[in-house]
C-alpha cells in the first residue's frame, strides 16, 4: 500500500483523531470475545482452586471446579477454554501412560466442560511434558529426545481425547510428522470432526517458567528443549514448520510466545492466510500482573493494548490467562 494524501495544511492526519468517534470509525483492528480462549489448570482432587505463586490470579482447580470456572466464562461470553494437566511427581513416569489414560485430570475435564456446555470450545494440550518423569515433550532415551516413538504415544493421547470430546486438539510438542500422524488417526477413528490447532511456531523461549510451575514441570525437567522447540534467531524456519502443518492437515496455526514475535505472527497471516492463533505465555502474563502490583503500569491499559496488538500483527484470536478480565471490560 503507498499512502496518497495532499501536503499539510490540506492534510491534516490529527483530524481522525479528535474525538472518540472519528477515533471509532477510523479504527482498523477490533478485539471482540470471541477472539479469547482462556487456557486453565486442572489437578487432582475435589473442591480445590489452589493458587499458582509464579502467575498472580491463576489457579490450579479440580475438575469440579474447572466446570464452575466454565460457568463463569460462558456467562462473560468466552467461547473456548484450553486445558492443561498438573500432575506431581508421583504421577509421572518414563512410559508417560498417563497421557493417553482416558481418567486422567485433563480428559475428566473435557468430558465435564461438554457436559455441562455442548456448545463450548474445548481445547487440549498434546505433549508428554505433564506426564514424563524428565519433564520433557517427548520420550528421553540415552539423553535423546526421540521423535517417531514420541509421535506415536502423541497419537494416543490425541484419541484419548477426542474419545473423551475434545473439540480441539492442541499439539504442542513439535516432534516432526505429528500433525500427519494424528489427522490420519482421527480420520481412521470416526473423529474427522475434530479440530487440529498446532503449536507450528513454538520457540524454545524464557518466557515458559511460570507454566512450568503451574503444570508441575519446573522440578522435572532435566536439560533444555533446544533439539525440539525452535531457535529465537530464526524467522524463516517458522514459515517452513507451518507450510509442512498445514500440508498434513493442521486447520489453525500458532505462534508461541505472542509479543516477542509479533513478526512471526504477521508473515504468517500473509503468507498463508490460514487461521493464526497466539499464545501470550506465563512469562508475559506475570510480567505485566507484577508491573501492575508495584504500580508501575496501569494493568487493564496494559493488558487491552497487549491483546490488540496480536488482533492488529494478524492474529484471528489469542490463548491469554487474561480471557476473563478482558471480557468483563470488553462487555463493558
Amino acid at each position: 500500500m503507498t499512502p496518497v494524501h495532499a501536503p499539510f495544511p490540506a492534510t491534516r492526519l490529527r483530524r481522525t483523531r479528535a474525538t472518540p468517534a472519528l477515533r471509532a470509525l477510523v479504527r482498523e483492528n477490533a478485539l471482540e470475545v470471541g477472539d479469547l480462549i482462556w487456557p486453565v489448570f486442572v489437578r487432582a482432587g475435589e473442591g480445590i482452586e489452589e493458587p499458582v505463586p509464579s502467575m498472580p490470579g491463576v489457579m490450579r482447580r479440580s475438575v469440579d471446579k474447572i466446570v464452575e470456572a466454565a460457568v463463569e466464562a460462558d456467562a462473560l461470553g468466552i467461547g473456548a477454554m484450553c486445558i492443561f494437566p498438573y500432575t506431581g511427581i508421583e504421577e509421572r513416569t518414563e512410559d508417560c501412560a498417563g497421557a493417553w489414560d482416558p481418567q486422567n485430570h485433563a480428559n475428566r475435564a473435557i468430558a465435564a466442560i461438554k457436559a455441562r456446555f455442548p456448545n463450548m470450545a474445548v481445547m487440549s494440550d498434546v505433549a508428554l511434558d505433564t506426564y514424563n518423569i524428565n519433564g520433557h515433550d517427548g520420550f528421553v532415551e540415552d539423553g535423546i529426545i526421540v521423535n517417531d516413538r514420541t509421535v506415536e504415544a502423541l497419537v494416543k493421547m490425541s484419541l484419548a481425547q477426542a474419545e473423551a470430546g475434545v473439540d480441539i486438539i492442541g499439539p504442542s510438542d513439535m516432534m516432526d510428522g505429528r500433525i500427519g500422524a494424528i489427522r490420519t488417526a482421527l480420520e481412521e477413528t470416526g473423529h474427522q470432526d475434530v479440530t487440529i490447532l498446532s503449536y507450528a511456531a513454538k520457540y524454545a523461549s524464557a518466557f515458559y517458567g511460570p507454566f512450568r510451575d503451574a503444570v508441575g514441570a519446573s522440578g522435572a525437567l532435566t536439560g533444555d528443549k533446544k533439539t525440539y522447540q525452535m531457535d529465537p534467531a530464526n524467522s524463516d524456519e517458522a514459515l517452513r514448520l507451518v507450510a509442512r502443518d498445514l500440508a498434513e492437515g493442521a486447520d489453525m496455526v500458532m505462534v508461541k510466545p505472542g509479543l516477542p514475535y509479533l513478526d512471526i505472527c504477521r508473515r504468517v497471516k500473509d503468507a498463508f492466510g490460514a487461521p493464526t492463533f497466539a499464545y501470550q505465555v506465563s512469562g508475559e502474563y506475570s510480567m505485566i500482573k507484577a508491573a501492575a502490583q508495584n504500580g508501575w503500569i496501569d494493568e487493564e491499559r496494559v493488558m487491552m493494548e497487549s491483546l490488540m496488538a496480536f488482533k492488529r500483527a494478524g492474529c484471528d484470536g489469542v490463548l491469554s490467562y487474561f480471557a476473563p478480565a478482558a471480557a468483563r471490560l470488553l462487555n463493558g
